[in-house]
């Protein structure tokens, strides 16, 4: 039997991770009380996908924030892959709860508020563990297609800031979908993207935000369908407009009838051989501040400002010397010549997503942030040259002390580059030279 038909095999499996006891959300400072009830449940699911030669490759997508450094690198160790076949995507809810290593100088808690967060972590990891084999055990026949729609509610939120209106209004309104359908027909898994932000809903309760509800109107839409959510690149976009009743549920509805009309037109097939490949590489950070410098910045700061300038001088106290650089992994996986996935590292700015649909083509690369661990925001050239928040000062919050290189597109788009090479994709002509 072909690729083209069902050498596939496909395997799926959804857990529900929507918090026992009240814990504190995460995604944004300012929160006051934990959440103590859900207005939607938040999951973990996983699809697992098997080609005719038997490589096997799993993506875990997740209602959460983000996932840590820590975890992020021992999990395919944990459930016996490679890591070159693993990818774990968040949606970068901010509706959900904190998790272990995430964005930690975000909040001050106090000791219970953060033994539940030990408590909810723990339960969350076996979750995520017992999801990637239960995939794998799921396996079966399947054939793949994919093809791409539009839903326009992501807005860069760069422009809206007072000064910037002048801004080019860079975005992303693509909506990638990928199907799995059983030997009957009968659809089994689709996996969706969009890049924006979910930021949709502010209202203290757990809820997986427009993504959440977006894979809920596909499943209403497909009975004994799972449908995934896989988040772009969306650094630098939001919902607009957002944080008013019922945004959530409407801009969610928007995108599941976006993904479930192009699952009602032809799709086109997606055949094997599956090559995956990894590459942790190295990105220059600037120079760091010097103590008296960070001193004269956290004048007037209050909350996760102040404590994230006073993380960096507690380092130069205890002696240690502040980073340069840091790693950034990547990942490219290619459905023979029809689809190339291409898996980045925190959150990317969209453009990103257009830069590399428009290196390797536009109708069959798919190019996701978010994955691994939640490392920074990662600014493009022209993002890191405007400055402000996506390019230079929320790079605090996560803890390092000083903006991304100017070679940090080019560094990115050099390992993405060698992965496409890799995998037996050709690769891009027309580089750009962005170092300063």
């Amino acid at each position: 039997m072909s690729d083209g038909e069902y050498g596939w095999q496909v395997g799926v499996s959804v857990k529900d991770i929507t918090p026992e006891e009240p814990i504190w959300l995460h995604g944004w400072g300012g929160r006051e009380k934990p959440a103590d009830e859900a207005s939607h449940p938040i999951y973990i699911k996983t699809a697992a996908f098997r080609d005719e030669a038997g490589e096997t490759a799993v993506i875990v997508t997740s209602d959460l924030l983000g996932f840590s450094k820590e975890m992020s690198d021992a999990m395919a160790d944990k459930v016996g892959l490679e890591r070159r076949n693993l990818i774990l995507n968040a949606s970068h809810n901010h509706s959900g709860p904190c998790t272990n290593g995430v964005l930690p100088l975000y909040f001050k808690l106090t000791d219970d508020q953060y033994a539940v967060i030990d408590r909810y972590s723990d339960a969350m990891e076996q979750k995520l563990i017992e999801s990637v084999k239960e995939a794998i055990g799921d396996l079966e026949p399947a054939s793949l297609t994919y093809e791409l729609g539009l839903c326009g509610f992501a807005t860069n939120r760069r422009r809206q800031r007072d000064g910037m209106r002048h801004r080019a209004q860079v975005v992303d309104q693509d909506v990638p979908v990928l199907a799995a359908r059983k030997p009957s027909g009968e659809l089994k898994a689709v996996l969706f993207g969009y890049s924006c932000h979910t930021t949709s809903i502010n209202d203290g309760k757990i809820n997986g935000d427009y993504s959440g509800y977006a894979m809920t109107e596909v499943e209403q839409r497909n009975p004994g369908a799972t449908a995934m959510y896989v988040c772009g690149c969306g650094g630098d976009q939001n919902p607009g407009p957002r944080l008013r009743d019922d945004l959530g549920i409407m801009y969610g509805k928007i995108l599941g009838i976006a993904v479930d009309e192009v699952l009602g037109q032809d799709m086109r097939p997606v055949r094997g051989p599956l090559s995956t490949a990894f590459l942790n590489t190295t990105v220059p950070l600037q120079d760091p501040p010097t103590r008296e410098q960070f001193e004269q910045r956290k004048e007037g700061l209050k909350d996760v400002w102040q404590w994230s300038i006073e993380y960096q001088i507690e380092k130069l106290d205890r002696g240690e010397e502040l980073a340069t650089s840091c790693e950034y992994p990547v990942h490219v996986w290619r459905f023979g010549d029809d689809l190339t996935f291409i898996g980045l590292t925190g959150e990317n700015v969209v453009d990103y997503s257009l830069r590399f649909k428009a290196d390797y083509g536009p109708d069959n690369t798919w190019v996701a942030g978010y994955n691994n661990e939640l490392l920074a925001y990662v600014p493009s050239l022209r993002v890191l040259k405007e400055g402000s928040y996506e390019g230079v000062t929320g790079m605090l919050e996560y803890g390092h002390a000083a903006p991304f290189g100017f070679s940090v597109e080019e560094d990115i788009a050099n390992a993405v580059d060698t992965l496409v090479k890799q995998t037996g994709g050709d690769a891009c002509q027309d580089r750009a030279v962005g170092a300063e």
